[in-house]
């Protein structure tokens, strides 16, 4: 009986051990960097870290056009108001009596060279 236990435990511990290897081999290959899970999360990783790098970038091209277009916009609100103020003292000036067209040029006379009456219907 003692043997039946003996070998019987024995077995365990084998189908234990050949079960503890087969389970590493396959978290070894869930975990290696070029094909597994690992690799995916390495490039994931890296992917992130230049998405943050262009984000960067845009946040600050995006202030520096904010930043310009502030400027453009106070630059066009201060013409708008002189072109207004211009405007405004237009209607203040006097009317003024657009000068006579000049004469037309003077030429010689034309001469006409008229043909004969009937003698379009001739061959």
């Amino acid at each position: 009986m003692e043997l039946i236990a003996d070998i019987l435990l024995v077995a365990g511990a084998l189908g234990a051990a050949l079960y503890c290897h087969v389970l590493a081999r396959r978290l070894s290959r869930f975990n290696d960097l070029e094909n597994g899970v690992g690799g995916a999360v390495a490039v994931l990783s890296a992917q992130v870290d230049d998405l943050a790098r262009t984000l960067r970038a845009a946040q600050t091209a995006a202030s520096h056009s904010t930043g310009s277009l502030d400027a453009l916009t106070e630059r066009a609100e201060g013409v708008a108001k002189r072109l207004e103020l211009l405007v405004a003292s237009m209607h203040d000036l006097p009317d003024v009596p657009s000068p006579p067209p000049p004469p037309p040029p003077e030429t010689g006379p034309i001469f006409r060279r008229h043909s004969p009456e009937g003698a379009e219907g001739r061959t």
